[in-house]
């Protein structure tokens, strides 16, 4: 009897899951990993940790899901606060596995562990099933190679509409059945990954749980309940509140939900209650989501390089002053402070908040671009490596957007925020 390991990563959801689906058509018997690899913790070359407290949590919170859904099926998650290379191996031995299913990746440092792992098992003769996992529009299904991917968005965008179906839900085998497999691990808890417990402010835009039942959960809400989404265009670039976009993006980050998942969803609601040009909005944002991934995809490590994907030369600075200033809410730019202490105190900040901050680091200040964004990478609840680099890009001038604009974040903060709200909630109000 075959036994097929499941590695999880951002790829923490039973719905939608190729690798779940994969695995429970060939094997009798299928088991669960997850490892709260230790380098996720540890402080990057920019000063910064990898994953702060908020994202941990979420994290935390996510897997906890992951393991109370997977039971159902008697598929045991066995997780633990160790590299993935040190323990799979471990894992692969003790449960007699013939094979690993797990999610492809292609950014650096996932790729460095997904090539420790594979060396590891070099002498166990294990058989690796890896899937595109995290797109809307498969790699398989687009109609260019990877290495054609347009370098304007529109154009990736109007090709791939006309020409590309998302493919259907991958589903858990009709007939998969296991009996019950002992798990004695353990899910660290938010102490044991060196943080203090805190409390979200209650004022915070983004007050939702971790989990694949919390994404179902607010999907059907934003969708169903609320309708919001027939006014999502309208809203999208509030300050204030749950409910000004999908929030979607945390879940779609660690992969509790998948985008295809969302897009079905938006189809059988445009099909039954309404279609506009914010139901579409939605669809146009998720493809912004696959269009960075492309990119990545395409130009590998240059993401991550100080003149991306253009290789432009611009007079960076790293002076920690205003880096800290910047971070710390205090640039004196009330607009800009606002957003940073929201991200500081929530872990959360809104897609106009984010493109205004980065203007203001990358174009005002000449800050270097990639301390900025490793920033974001501590601090987002929804980080996402592809979208993170490629909007700090696209914002600096050396990625995807041809016009290199810069914001003006005194009229973008009149046109956004014309009644301070948003910028009293977070700044001291004898600031106004």
């Amino acid at each position: 009897m075959s036994t097929g390991l499941i590695w999880f990563r951002n790829d923490l959801r039973i719905n939608d899951q190729q690798s779940l689906a994969l695995s429970t058509q060939k094997h009798h018997k299928v088991i669960g990993v997850y490892c709260f690899d230790p380098r996720q913790f540890s402080t990057s070359v920019f000063g910064f940790k990898k994953t702060e407290k908020f994202r941990t949590q979420f994290l935390i919170e996510t897997v906890t899901q992951l393991k109370l859904n997977l039971a159902k099926y008697n598929i045991p998650l066995f997780v633990y606060s160790a590299t993935p290379e040190t323990m799979l191996p471990e894992i692969v031995t003790t449960h007699n596995c013939t094979h690993i299913y797990c999610q492809k990746e292609w950014t650096a440092e996932e790729l460095q562990v997904t090539t420790a792992v594979k060396k590891a098992l070099i002498p166990k003769l294990i058989a690796w099933v890896e899937s595109y996992d995290q797109f809307l529009f498969h790699p398989d299904s687009i109609p260019f190679s990877v290495e054609k991917t347009p370098q304007i968005f529109t154009h990736f965008r109007k090709s791939i509409e006309k020409q590309t179906l998302v493919l259907p839900i991958a589903k858990i085998s009709s007939s998969f059945k296991q009996q019950p497999i002992e798990n004695n691990s353990t899910i660290p808890k938010l102490t044991d990954l060196g943080f203090d417990n805190f409390e979200t402010p209650s004022h915070s835009a983004f007050p939702f749980k971790g989990g694949e039942n919390a994404a179902l959960d607010r999907l059907h809400n934003y969708i169903w309940v609320s309708k919001k989404i027939s006014y999502y265009k309208k809203t999208r670039n509030g300050l204030l509140g749950s409910d000004y976009s999908s929030k979607f993006s945390a879940w779609l980050a660690n992969g509790s939900i998948s985008a295809k998942t969302i897009y079905f969803e938006i189809k059988k609601y445009e099909k039954e209650v309404q279609k506009n040009d914010s139901t579409y909005w939605l669809i146009f944002e998720l493809i912004w989501r696959d269009y960075f991934k492309y990119i990545s995809l395409k130009h590998q490590n240059a993401i991550f390089k100080i003149g991306g994907i253009l290789n432009k030369e611009y007079a960076w600075s790293t002076d920690l002053k205003p880096v800290n200033e910047w971070i710390n809410g205090t640039t004196g730019k009330t607009f800009v402070d606002a957003n940073m202490l929201e991200l500081q105190h929530t872990g959360w900040m809104s897609n106009r908040g984010r493109q205004n901050v980065a203007s203001y680091f990358a174009k005002d200040l000449l800050l270097d671009w990639r301390i900025g964004a490793a920033y974001f990478e501590a601090q987002l609840i929804d980080y996402d490596v592809h979208s993170n680099y490629g909007n700090w890009m696209y914002v600096a001038g050396v990625g995807n957007d041809p016009r290199d604009r810069k914001f003006n974040v005194d009229l973008q903060a009149k046109r956004y925020d014309p009644n301070y709200k948003f910028q009293r909630l977070w700044l001291q109000p004898t600031l106004f």
